[in-house]
């Protein structure tokens, strides 16, 4: 199949080192004329490196070669810059939002909260090496944090919770799952509609085993590799 051979050349051109990471692929029109091909088949090839992370797709600006994914170990607890510089990676946060608000179904679920319940919601795009690879929903129950909307929000909240607010986090929940970016998160990530993504959730409870907030990552799929290590008890 000629798209799966046009997947395998720029494959090997990616690990040979003569496409860089963050590199600017040619138009579509041009690739085709190189492979001499179709459109569609070669869209069949790039939606195959897309699928493996090999590339990512920005709106309106075209194909780029994905550099390699931060790696997320869920045992570590680390915030985000924190871990992204053990990787010698470049972290940036922006807020987008916060406020407070009336929390919907899904949020009520997932904090355990009574119908009518506010909450804070607070919106942020984190970033590595000044491309956006993480839309992040974090909302947090008031009472332990009443004046969090006055704090410098695009700090970690982590930091935040226990260095003005005395909270700290005693266990994470997590659950990782895919879906797919569209909207405002989709506009913020400079992706297309539908592009493919990861969504990690936490739950982080304090140590008398009470909710603190609950996040709603969604990451670039090809930006994040999850990966842990743990001993086995005999």
């Amino acid at each position: 199949m000629q798209y799966v051979k046009i997947k395998d050349v720029i494959v090997e051109q990616i690990e040979s080192g003569q496409l860089s990471p963050r590199q600017k692929l040619p138009a579509e029109r041009k690739l085709a004329e190189l492979f001499d091909t179709t459109r569609v088949t070669l869209r069949e090839a790039l939606s195959l490196l897309e699928a493996e992370g090999r590339i990512y797709r920005e709106d309106r600006r075209g194909w780029f070669i994905s550099p390699a994914p931060l790696r997320y170990d869920p045992t570590l607890a680390l915030n985000f810059a924190d871990m992204a510089k053990l990787q010698n990676r470049e972290p940036l946060t922006e807020l987008i939002s916060a406020k407070s608000m009336l929390a919907d179904k899904h949020v009520s679920a997932l904090l355990g909260l009574p119908a009518f319940s506010d909450v804070f919601q607070v919106e942020r795009v984190r970033y590595l090496e000044q491309r956006p690879v993480m839309f992040v929903k974090n909302y947090v129950i008031p009472a332990l944090t009443p004046t969090l909307l006055d704090c410098d929000l695009s700090s970690s909240l982590t930091d935040i919770y226990r260095e003005q607010f005395g909270v700290r986090y005693s266990e994470i929940r997590y659950r990782v799952s895919t879906t797919s970016l569209f909207g405002n998160v989709a506009q913020k990530l400079r992706a297309t509609a539908g592009t493919p993504a990861m969504l990690v959730q936490r739950l982080n409870y304090d140590n008398h085993a009470g909710l603190i907030d609950c996040d709603l990552e969604y990451w670039r799929h090809d930006a994040i590799c999850i990966e842990s290590a743990s001993k086995l008890v005999d």
